[in-house]
Order: structure tokens, then sequence, then C-alpha cells
């Protein structure tokens, strides 16, 4: 290698070095900033790796908390969250950021929902002392700094960031959603920071159980008692068990969610609205096995048209249902893929019977 292109590459070495060092913050540096309060004193965590999120906090005075979040700066808005129970929904959260032309902005949010129209600027329940907020651009990262008159903060606190290029804008400075988020739990005496689902494993318990129930147990009790009929009687036994263990432990996931709602305040109409629908189809297709007719009676047909139609009819909303659960969860694709994969099956499998019925006859 000639001497010239050993000095271009040592060159481009430094200045990759450089420039990832300046994009850097660690709690053991002591970065001087330009905020409204002194922070030589703040405690300092690695609040997110994920997204490289420092948080250095203290009380700086009676009643008087101090904050500096620290995030790379991916021309998007950083956001902290105080929560009472983990969830998005009903907390007040400091979010800024610093548009194209320069101007910094600090504001907060009260988030009374999950669609943009429901996140309220300028509201929320943080006491924020006067003229202590603040948002730099140091070193290709953002420095966001407040104080909030309090005797001690929330210790659920939920960190976001905003997508690349939507910066909330005048007049009225519309929250976008955010690109990612994560909820923690801050014990501010002993200096450390977790990231904590509440109530994961009722949430767990909830979704598990509609899911294999509902959404999965409840199609292949369909396609037992639509193609499996040429051997009777195993079919309708088994068609019985396999919607009666659907039936309870769809029950359990139904209670498991109403507990859920309870514990977390969760305001999700939609979702169990669907949940309630479901389950009323489920006790009238149980309360339809006890009135059905004899093979011989006239009314046999009218019954069975009445019970494939509300199973089909279960089968559809229930699928919808869990999707959306997903949705709320903010399980992403892994889950989408992984139950879509499944019900993908069972269509090709109920596809492929109904195929071979068609021919025979």
């Amino acid at each position: 290698m000639k001497p010239s292109s050993i000095s271009i590459v040592f060159f481009c070495a430094l200045l990759l070095l450089q420039v990832n060092s300046q994009q850097t913050d660690s709690c053991s540096s002591s970065p001087t900033l330009d905020v409204p309060f002194g922070t030589t004193s703040l405690h300092c965590l690695n609040v997110w790796n994920t997204h490289d999120f420092i948080l250095r906090y203290a009380e700086t005075s009676s009643n008087v908390w101090s904050f500096v979040l620290s995030a790379p700066d991916t021309n998007s808005f950083i956001a902290m969250g105080f929560s009472s129970n983990g969830m998005m929904v009903g907390s007040s959260a400091m979010v800024g950021w610093i548009s194209a032309d320069g101007t910094a902005t600090v504001k907060q949010y009260f988030l009374g929902g999950q669609s943009p129209n429901l996140v309220l600027p300028d509201q929320g329940k943080l006491t924020i002392v006067t003229n202590s907020s603040s948002i730099t651009l140091q070193s290709s990262r953002l420095y966001m700094a407040f104080q909030l008159n309090t005797s001690q903060p929330l210790s659920r606190v939920i960190y976001s960031v905003g997508q690349i290029r939507v910066i909330p804008s005048s007049p009225d400075y519309t929250l976008a959603e955010h690109r990612d988020k994560v909820s923690t739990i801050l014990n501010y005496v002993s200096g450390t920071s977790a990231s904590k689902s509440p109530h994961s494993r009722l949430r767990k318990s909830h979704g598990i159980l509609n899911m294999l129930s509902w959404g999965i147990l409840m199609i292949i009790g369909a396609i037992v008692a639509r193609h499996l009929k040429q051997w009777d009687p195993i079919w309708f036994y088994s068609h019985a068990a396999i919607q009666s263990c659907a039936f309870i432990l769809g029950i359990s996931g139904i209670i498991c969610g109403f507990a859920l709602e309870h514990r977390l305040e969760a305001h999700v109409p939609t979702h169990k609205g669907l949940g309630i629908f479901i389950l009323v189809l489920g006790c009238l297709q149980v309360m339809a096995v006890f009135a059905r007719p004899d093979k011989e009676s006239k009314r046999r047909k009218f019954w069975n048209w009445y019970h494939y139609s509300v199973g089909r009819i279960l089968i559809v909303f229930a699928m919808a249902n869990v999707f959306y659960g997903i949705h709320l969860r903010e399980k992403g694709r892994g889950w989408n893929a992984g139950y879509g994969v499944v019900i993908a099956i069972l269509l090709l499998v109920s596809f492929i019977l109904e195929l071979r019925k068609w021919r025979k006859n």
C-alpha cells in the first residue's frame, strides 16, 4: 500500500473515531451543560440502552427535583413521562425537540389516550419549576433539562423517542406516535432503573388464554365438525370436547382481562367490547347445545344454520380481537407473524379438506 493511501485510511479512521466520540455520553463523563440549573451533584443512570438514553437526576433542594435526559440527536423528539401504573395513557410527560430552524422547545403533555388528538400540549399533572426547562444540542446529543416541585416523583418512568424527521410544530403542537418506548421503574434512593411491564404475568395469561381458546381451539373444533363427520360419533365428542376446553379457557382469559383493566385502569373500549361480544356468542353456543332438536326433527336444519352462523361470526371476531390485542400491547411483528402463521395453516387445512369434500360430492 502506498504511503498516501495509508495516510488517507488513517485520517478516515481518526475522523470516524472523533464523530463516534462526539455522539457518546456516559455516566463516567461530566459534560459541561448549558442548562438553567446546576448539574454537578446529579446522579447518573443508563436508563435505556436501546436508544442510549442517559438520565441525570437529584433532589437539589427541598421538594425540588432536577432532571437532565441525554439522548442521541436523530431529528426527532425525546420524552420522559411519569406514570402511576407504568402505562402511557393517563401519564404526564416532558417532551423536547429542536426544529430544523434551530428552535428549541420543551413542553409538558398529558397523555389522555392513544390517538394524537388525546395527547394534549401544555397540560399535565407535573408541577414544573418556572424557567427550569430547556433542551440543547451538544456534541450530536440532545440534553433535555427540567425541574419538578414535588416531595417524591413517581417511580414509574416512561421514555420514548419520536419518528425521524417528525417534529411537533405550531400552532397546535400535535405529538405524533412515538417510534419506540420503554416503561421502567426508577428507584430514586438506590439509583437503579429497570425495564418493567406492570402485571406482565397477568398480561401474558390474558393474551395467551384468549389467543389459544377463541382464536385457535374454536377454529380447530369447527374444522372437526365440518369435515370429520364420517367418523360418527367420534367427531361429535371431539368437537364437543375441543369447544368446551376453548370456552373454559376463554372465560378464564376474559376474567384475566377484567382484572387487568381494574389494576391498570386501562381504557380500551373497543377491545373490551369485542371481548364481551365474543363471550356472549360463546354463551349462546353453549345454550344452543341444550336446545338441540333430534336429527329427525324438522327444526334441526334451522338449528344447524343458527349454530354454524353464530360459530363463524364468533371465529371471525375472535381472530380480529386477537390481532387488535397484539396491537394494543405493542408486541409488534413477531406476535402478529406467529399468530398469522397459525391461522394460515388452519385455513390451508380447512381449504384442502373443503376441496376434498367438494370433489367427493
